[in-house]
């Protein structure tokens, strides 16, 4: 998230999936494996920009310990994503 971008949301972490939530929609979520690898990721067209899908990433490191990576297939855009983590 932006510094400085006024949004108010909350973190909701279950076995495998983490999303971002504000009162009106899901602005994010993640699927994640067990040894880190990334199953699905999803931000909201509305809400992209804006830092969540690398905070996604970063709650899915932090639940599994380690840093996997995208499991196929893979979109244009997350290949362009994840090439922007490296």
């Amino acid at each position: 998230m932006q510094a400085g971008t006024p949004l108010s949301y909350q973190l909701e972490v279950d076995d495998g999936t983490i999303w971002f939530k504000n009162q009106n929609t899901t602005i994010g979520y993640c699927r994640y494996a067990s040894n880190g690898d990334i199953e699905y990721i999803y931000v909201h067209p509305m809400y992209r920009l804006m830092g969540f899908g690398k905070a996604l990433i970063d709650q899915a490191r932090i639940q599994t310990g380690q840093m996997g990576h995208p499991q196929e297939p893979i979109s244009p855009m997350g290949k362009r994503f994840f090439a922007a983590l490296e």
